[in-house]
């Protein structure tokens, strides 16, 4: 361990370089310093702002740093020439109190740094600029201050300017950035809540909020889908959006989407396979929680419904290529929830308007329902013209024919519905509670954990369960129905008469 010394006043970010053996330092004193944390000298001091540094942060894959001030600016500056300097055969670097670069430093302190040049000053904000970060790929700045307001710059070799900006904290922001791999912007504020942006379209898509913690920095897992968010009395890790993709098993194949692609795999032979592509989204998916959600098969025509939830609900209906038609159809629509109610017809649920929506397996609108207002999400039903409706504590089984309700139950929170082989049982699951229920919607057994339960699968005692599998479920008949489920740490299974037990692996 050891200590760099040099700052006369509070030291406010601290950031390593990337690919060097610097580090980069910002403080009270009003000075932006870099180190060689080898030789474990200093290198560079950039001078400029007149007020604290509140930030300071290297560019990803250029010779820049940006720093934030409470002077009201943020400033670009070049380190080509710190670059060049200190990696050159001549140069050397910094190896010690009385090597040259020390010396070098000495008389940049008091005769500026033409190793590291100021290229643009942003004006803009009405008060003190707490951060500014670089956009990974694309010559953008963000910024977030003292004024509420976020900031987005563009610069280019010769000038920046301001392109936008983003209203909506109502005190202080504390800190913003990129989203690494997504069109977003997440900032935090002293007003207690982290907000996303869509860059494009440069509104607010979603805020969470602390009741009682001011949140004061930000930072972004480089590979991962996670962010870390530190406020008064801690620090919280989360995920802006779910990485589980939409699957769905029919037989003896499971088909799921990887990427961008639908795919099958075969649990005899252990072989994937791809299907086809799928198409793109619009140009105005954000990226925030733009997975598809739901998929559908329908066996006999060899079509799949994939949907997603985004902006009230849209699907896709994908015919798979055959020798006949090597070609894939394919047709879009507006709905949540999107499933097939028999061989030749599907449905969709229009949130907004509170109905059902049939069309036909070539996308033709056929009928439209009246559902409970308020009903948020659908689910398949054993019976043919049949789904199971969720609204708001409850689930309902709603015949499409009769256009009403055959029974109803109290469900909180229903995630999922897992339906038997042979249709005659259901699971649905919510957060920590799985309620089984017969054909009818009837409960039969209620099961409670302590723990997130994460996903499910039917299968018979006499299914392929490997040696261990035969000994969990050697006390069983041969032909009972299992439920096999995950939580966040177990692999369990229950019997639709509410017995559950850890499977042993």
């Amino acid at each position: 361990m050891f200590t760099l010394s040099g700052h006369l006043d509070y030291i406010r970010t601290v950031q390593f370089h990337p690919e060097l053996p610097w580090i980069l330092s910002a403080s009270d004193d009003a000075q932006i310093r870099i180190w060689n944390w080898q030789s474990r000298q200093p290198i560079a001091t950039l001078s400029g702002h007149t007020h604290y540094v509140m930030s300071a942060a290297f560019h990803p894959r250029e010779d820049l740093v940006v720093s934030a001030s409470l002077d009201q600016t943020v400033r670009v500056w070049d380190i080509s020439g710190l670059h060049k300097r200190n990696t050159s055969p001549a140069g050397g670097g910094a190896t010690g109190p009385n090597s040259d670069d020390s010396l070098k430093l000495a008389q940049n302190d008091l005769f500026g740094n033409p190793t590291a040049v100021v290229r643009h000053v942003l004006e803009g904000h009405d008060r003190g600029v707490n951060w500014a970060s670089f956009h990974p790929t694309l010559p953008l700045i963000v910024s977030g201050a003292d004024d509420r307001y976020i900031k987005l710059w563009r610069m280019s070799e010769t000038n920046a300017r301001e392109v936008d900006t983003l209203r909506g904290h109502y005190y202080n922001v504390s800190c913003v950035l990129f989203h690494p791999r997504a069109e977003l912007i997440i900032s935090n504020s002293e007003d207690k809540t982290i907000r996303v942006w869509d860059m494009a379209k440069r509104v607010c898509l979603q805020t969470f909020k602390r009741e009682n913690d001011r949140f004061w920095i930000l930072a972004a897992h480089p590979e991962n889908n996670l962010f870390a968010a530190g406020h008064d009395y801690g620090l919280i890790v989360f995920k802006l959006e779910k990485e589980r993709p939409a699957f769905t098993v029919h037989l003896s194949s499971l088909h799921f989407i990887k990427d961008k692609s639908l795919r099958s795999y075969d649990f005899a032979s252990g072989k994937e396979a791809p299907i086809l592509a799928l198409r793109s989204k619009s140009k105005s998916s954000t990226g925030l929680n733009s997975l598809d959600r739901f998929m559908s098969f329908n066996p006999e025509k060899k079509q799949m419904l994939v949907g997603s939830d985004q902006e009230g609900g849209s699907y896709e209906l994908y015919s798979f290529p055959t020798d006949k038609n090597p070609d894939t159809a394919h047709k879009r629509g507006t709905g949540l929830s999107p499933i097939w109610i028999a061989r030749n017809r599907f449905a969709v649920l229009d949130v907004k308007n509170s109905q059902v929506i049939t069309y036909s397996n070539t996308n033709e609108q056929q009928k439209k329902i009246p559902v409970p207002a308020g009903t948020d999400m659908m689910f398949p039903a054993g019976d043919l013209d049949a789904v199971l409706l969720r609204h708001e504590d409850k689930i309902a089984l709603w015949d499409l024919t009769q256009r009403a309700k055959v029974s109803e139950i109290t469900a909180f929170g229903v995630k999922f519905a897992f339906w038997s082989p042979d249709k005659e049982f259901v699971v649905l699951m919510s957060k920590e509670n799985l309620t089984v229920a017969n054909k009818k919607l009837e409960v039969v057994a209620t099961i409670h954990e302590s723990i997130r339960l994460k996903s499910g699968i039917w299968i018979t005692s006499a299914a392929n369960t490997g040696k261990r599998g035969a000994e969990n479920f050697a006390n069983l008949e041969v032909n009972s129905k299992v439920f096999i489920y995950t939580t966040l740490n177990h692999l369990k299974y229950c019997l639709v008469n509410g017995d559950h037990v850890l499977l042993e692996l």
